[in-house]
Formats: C-alpha cells, sequence, structure tokens
C-alpha cells in the first residue's frame, strides 16, 4: 500500500486493494460519484460487520463531528514556578511515545505525579497551589464539555422550531438548518449499523475514550439497550468482577427456549467519563441528565472524586483503577479468533489501546478497519506501518470519513434486513421456475414440430 501521507486526500483500501475515488470513475467536476463508490464499500463492510466478534472504539472525532468545534480536550495552561517544568515533560513524554503533540491527558498526568512528588517531599505551599489549580482546570474542562452537550441540543431544539416555521423556504440558511436538525437521526444510524446485528452473533462492543455522553444520549434515541460494569438504578456502582449478563425473552406461547434480544450492545468508557464519582473504595455513576446545566459546587474538588483519565482512585491500590480494569475488558473483546474492531474519529495517540490493536492483529483471523477524516498528523499513518495490510481496511480523508457521507452513504443499512434477502431468495427462484418453464415450451414446440413432418 502506498505511503499517502502526502498524496491523495482520500484513501481507501478494502479487500486487499487500494483505490483512487480521486480518478474520474468516481469524481467528476469535483462532485464524488457516491453511489458509485457506495458499490465498492457497502458490500465490503456489510460482510466485515458480520463477522464473529465485532467491537467498535470511537474516538474525539464523533464529538466535532457532532459539535461542529473543535475538541475540549486542548492543553492545560498551569501558571506557578512549575508551568515549564510540566510543559517539558510532557511534550518529552508525548514524543517518546509516538504521539508527536502533547495533549491535556499528557499534562495532566505530569502534574499529578508532580503533586505526588510534592506530597513526599512535604512542601505543602507547593502541594496546595497545585492541587488547587488542577481542580480548577478539571472543572473548567468538565464545564466545557457540558456546555458542549448544551449547545448540541440547544442547536436541536431551535432547529426543529425553525424548519416548522419555514416549511417551504429554501434557502442556504435552510439547508444548514435542516442539516444540523439530522445530526441526532445521524447519530442513530451511525450506531445502529454497527449494533443491528442477528442476535445469536456475538454482541457488538463499544469503546470510547471519550468523557462526553454523546454515545449515551444515541443510543437511547435509537433504542438499544446497553450493558455495562454499572449495576443499579438510583445509584449505579461499578462492579469489580465481570459477569456476561444478556438480555432474553420467552416467545408468546413457548415455553423453556428463551432467545436473545436484537438491540443490544456491551459499552466501555476508557477513559472514564464526567459523570462517574469516586466515592469511598466505589465508583458510582452520578444521575447527571444530558446537557444538563449544573451548579458551581456539583463538580467540586474534580481531583478527588471525577473519574477521568489519568486521575485514577486513592483510595484503591490496584495501579491506575478503573483504567487497568477497562483496558482489560478491551483486551478481552477484540484479541480473539474472527474479531474486527472498527475504529471512529480516533487519531491513535493513546499507546496502550495501540498496543493492545498490535496485539490483536498478530492473531491472523483478525481485522481491523479505521474509519477517520485524516491522518491525525501523521500518527494514523505510523501505526498502519506497523500492520499487515491484509488485515486492514481504510477509509480516511474528508469524503470517506465525513460523518454526514459515511452514514448516509457508506455504512451498512442500519437495520437488521432480513425482507432483503427473502426478496433476492424469491426473485431468484421466480428467474430458475421462468427458465425451467421457457426449456419445457421450447421443448414442446420441438416435439410438435417433428409430430407435423
Amino acid at each position: 500500500m502506498e505511503n499517502n501521507e502526502s498524496s491523495n486526500k482520500n484513501i481507501l483500501f478494502i479487500s486487499n486493494v487500494q483505490i483512487d475515488i480521486e480518478n474520474e470513475e468516481y469524481k467528476k467536476d469535483s462532485e464524488y460519484n457516491r453511489q458509485k463508490i457506495r458499490e465498492k464499500v457497502e458490500p465490503w463492510l456489510t460482510a466485515v460487520f458480520q463477522s464473529e466478534h465485532l467491537s467498535l472504539l470511537v474516538g474525539s472525532g464523533l464529538s466535532i463531528a457532532l459539535t461542529g468545534s473543535g475538541s475540549v480536550m486542548k492543553r492545560i495552561d498551569f501558571n506557578g514556578e512549575y508551568k515549564e517544568k510540566i510543559k517539558n515533560k510532557a511534550d518529552e513524554e508525548a514524543k517518546n511515545m509516538g504521539r508527536g503533540e502533547a495533549n491535556f491527558e499528557d499534562e495532566l498526568r505530569v502534574a499529578i505525579e508532580l503533586l505526588k512528588g510534592y506530597e513526599i517531599q512535604n512542601e505543602k505551599e507547593n502541594f496546595n497551589n497545585l492541587k488547587e489549580e488542577i481542580n480548577k482546570k478539571l472543572k473548567d474542562l468538565l464545564n466545557a464539555i457540558i456546555d458542549n452537550e448544551k449547545k448540541f441540543l440547544e442547536e436541536i431544539s431551535n432547529n426543529k422550531i425553525n424548519a416548522n416555521e419555514n416549511p417551504n423556504k429554501n434557502d442556504k440558511n435552510n439547508n444548514q438548518i435542516t442539516e444540523r436538525k439530522n445530526l441526532l437521526l445521524l447519530l442513530e444510524q451511525f450506531l445502529l449499523s454497527f449494533s443491528t446485528r442477528t442476535a445469536t452473533r456475538d454482541r457488538l462492543n463499544i469503546f470510547t475514550t471519550n468523557y462526553d455522553r454523546f454515545i449515551e444520549y444515541g443510543l437511547d434515541e435509537a433504542g438499544i439497550l446497553t450493558l455495562d460494569r454499572f449495576i443499579g438504578k438510583l445509584k449505579p456502582i461499578m462492579r469489580f468482577h465481570r459477569i456476561d449478563l444478556d438480555y432474553h425473552y420467552n416467545p408468546p406461547g413457548i415455553r423453556g427456549e428463551p432467545r436473545y434480544v436484537e438491540g443490544v450492545v456491551r459499552f466501555t468508557k476508557l477513559h472514564g467519563s464526567i459523570d462517574w464519582k469516586f466515592e469511598g473504595d466505589e465508583i458510582v455513576r452520578m444521575p447527571l441528565s444530558f446537557g444538563e446545566s449544573v451548579k458551581d459546587d456539583f463538580f467540586s474538588d474534580p481531583f478527588d472524586k471525577v473519574v477521568i483519565y489519568p486521575n485514577s482512585a486513592k483510595a484503591i491500590e490496584t495501579a491506575f483503577f478503573p483504567y487497568s480494569e477497562l483496558f482489560r475488558d478491551f483486551s478481552t473483546a477484540i484479541c480473539r479468533t474472527n474479531s474486527v474492531l472498527v475504529t471512529y474519529g480516533y487519531g491513535f495517540g493513546d499507546s496502550h489501546i495501540n498496543r493492545i490493536i498490535l496485539d490483536m492483529l498478530t492473531i491472523p483471523s483478525t481485522h481491523l478497519v479505521i474509519i477517520s477524516y485524516d491522518l491525525a498528523n501523521g500518527r494514523i499513518q505510523n501505526f498502519i506501518n506497523k500492520c499487515n495490510e491484509a488485515q486492514l481496511t481504510l477509509l480516511i480523508g474528508n469524503e470517506l470519513g465525513n460523518f454526514e457521507n459515511l452514514t448516509n452513504y457508506y455504512l451498512p443499512k442500519p437495520a437488521i434486513d432480513r425482507i432483503t434477502d427473502r426478496q433476492a431468495r424469491l426473485l431468484e427462484k421466480r428467474k430458475s421456475m421462468m427458465a425451467t418453464n421457457s426449456e419445457s415450451q421450447d421443448s414442446q414446440r420441438g416435439e410438435n414440430n417433428e409430430s407435423e413432418f
């Protein structure tokens, strides 16, 4: 496979063949023939998605696509005498891990390590000052995520009103309104394209590195049932053991033959969530509605309470709890035979996740599908260079990785489509019957002609 870092904007690599969608067959006058591209992409993805084990890894690209704004995971601008120490160390670690540019999590991890050093050295003033600033930066991040969720809900609500007020208005602004209004539907269709597997196959596993709740909101709106590590209703508590629970039902009039419920997924947030909270030696999920306005004290002292990576439990000896358990779930789900992992909006900036994916690819029957809007500053290309091309499918670029185009044209149909299968079998049967009847009539005519002589 060619190195595409500086060549085509879009990379399509399926069935061990690279297809150039920039040529005249697929593109004319700067417009892509999406139906033509779909004929190549959709059947392949449909077959891939029906593998025995299917997992989806979602990164910050989904949040960016839904909000239309940049990532809230910007670098932390610390103050004080430790500002340059944290920045330089974060840059150094990011470079050593092959990520290139440091991010929020790099600087938070370095700041936490420095804080522990101040505590060990009994430098109380530096300890208190740094802890206060970490709390402030974490609180700013959490509020920014809430604001993003709120903005998403407000835009959908406002655009529905505008569309109803201007049903016949056909201008550029109205097209933009319709596009934003359809984002929720696109999110539902995106999730359904992966989760609508026949119930006899292994459940879809959804993993995300995001702290926000866009995926949870989309799953709820689409009516998809979720299985995770939490138990309870009023105050869900994360269970530390893993039990493979599932949903079953008894068909009417049939007893003793429970069947799997369709539309069920297993969901894991690898880097925690804004509504997870440390409470003693337990982790609970706080009752926080999607996009709900919170009081100033809701995220008070987040360093000691909120579960977002790399902020780990203080009351449990296991290093980096609960993330070590969540990464183990990820490894268990994908590192097995006949397993497929699809990544969307993930920039391959987490070295731990990357190592697990590479471990998965040591199993010959596994497959990796990378869907991304760009090459993530070269990180995706660097990762691809380490992989066996025969185990890869790539949809990368501003056409193939665009959330709307991907969902509308290239992903499989968001339904368990048994009707189309039955139609195809019926048409094939009728075609066969017609061919048989035609042969029979021809034979009859031949016999009649012979009898005349």
